[in-house]
């Protein structure tokens, strides 16, 4: 029967990867890839991990099963940097682990859909994995503009979804960071979220994949807190594969708000079975060596530093594009205002391709391009490549 099968289109992003390894050209820039990199093009294994898997090979006694909810140490020694001075608001909040962010969406997708919930609002454009999930699942999604021409978040868009949503509905939101256009809501903006999700009883399903790499890891926080502080309940998926660096690990967590206890317990028991038919377990070994972080006052602080140290150079090269004013007919200003990894750059597909072809610049067909990839070193040969195609 597997002759019914039909031949499937390849990962355009793996597409990239493979012409910009065969371009032999050794001033090629990768913008295509969406992990960090150095001012040396390396995406390097954090300290801090490195010591914690030094003390996992010398301490860890056994690779037993754990269980569908994972290493608990770790979800738990997240929480507070997650939800604040109290990381369970009164024994509302408790999660499990899963294969990294991406599992942490489709468990938090599929918890709303067994839960009854039909449609999800997106912003668009969004992480391109949230749509292939939610029609994976067999839930609705029904779109609205997250950004304007304006490069400002489309609040006005945002209220229409909300207001127009029933009952049953949910919304995912970017917890920050937003990939992949880097434009986040402000302080005010979450504000008025909260407020509209309260109102309309929206279920809130927050990705929060890039916390830290933003303005730090309290005020990337401050979206989630503020909309749980705000309603009865809600689902909060979350990766440490970009801010530990634990990409091939496949390290996040999910995390459930309740209204009580007894309704907690239901939704993590609904959790664990949906997890034990999916991937039984998750990977422990990069979960472990984030709670030997966590727990060690030192490791902890040479993570945040380390951390520090990523999000400043990525501020950095923002800087640097919005001096740099215009590129040809495009306005690089609004990138200095960004948050994270990514931005959308406005070009055409005829113009993605010049940049390929013409100047050895990869970046994916949306626009979307990995500010990590642009050093001192390239920028100013990036931004006269945008020049020379955009006229």
């Amino acid at each position: 029967m597997l002759e019914t099968l039909t031949q499937q289109p390849p990962d355009a992003l793996l597409a990239l990867i493979k012409l910009y390894n065969d371009d032999s050209r050794v001033d090629k820039i990768d913008l295509g890839v969406g992990v960090y990199r150095t001012g040396q093009g390396e995406t390097p294994v954090f300290g801090a991990i490195k010591a914690a898997e030094q003390k996992l090979v010398d301490e860890q006694d056994s690779k037993a099963y754990l269980g569908p909810e994972g290493d608990m140490g770790f979800v738990h020694a997240l929480m507070p940097y997650i939800f604040g001075n109290d990381p369970t608001m009164g024994g509302r909040i408790e999660g499990m682990q899963t294969p990294g962010g991406t599992g942490a969406v489709r468990l938090a997708v599929a918890l709303a859909a067994r839960a009854g919930v039909g449609k999800v609002l997106v912003g668009n454009p969004s992480w391109p994995n949230h749509a292939q999930i939610l029609r994976d699942i067999g839930v609705e999604m029904q779109g609205f503009a997250h950004a304007g021409a304006d490069g400002a978040v489309d609040m006005d868009a945002l209220r229409a979804a909300l207001k127009g949503a029933a009952r049953g509905d949910a919304v995912l939101l970017h917890g920050c960071c937003h990939n992949p256009t880097g434009i986040d809501y402000s302080n005010e903006q979450w504000d008025e979220i909260a407020a509209l999700l309260a109102e309309t009883g929206v279920l809130p399903i927050i990705d929060l994949a890039y916390q830290g790499l933003g303005q730090g890891m309290e005020e990337d926080a401050y979206g989630t807190r503020k909309v749980l502080a705000s309603v009865p309940e809600a689902l909060i998926a979350y990766s440490c594969d970009k801010n530990f660096g634990l990409y091939r690990d496949r390290v996040g967590a999910v995390y459930a708000l309740a209204q009580d206890a007894g309704q907690l317990a239901a939704i993590l028991s609904n959790g664990h079975a949906l997890a034990r038919a999916n991937w039984s377990m998750p990977p422990d070994h990069g979960a472990a060596a984030v709670r030997l972080v966590l727990r060690d006052p030192q490791l902890a602080t040479m993570w945040q530093d380390e951390l520090d140290t990523m999000r400043e150079r990525m501020r950095q090269v923002r800087a640097k594009l919005a001096d740099a004013g215009s590129a040809g007919s495009l306005d690089l200003t609004p990138l200095g205002a960004q948050n994270g990894l990514f931005s959308v750059l406005p070009l055409t597909s005829e113009q993605i391709l010049k940049l390929r072809e013409d100047h050895g610049v990869y970046m994916a067909g949306s626009g979307r391009i990995n500010i990590a990839g642009l050093t001192t070193g390239n920028i100013d040969k990036f931004v006269a490549a945008l020049a020379d195609v955009t006229g």
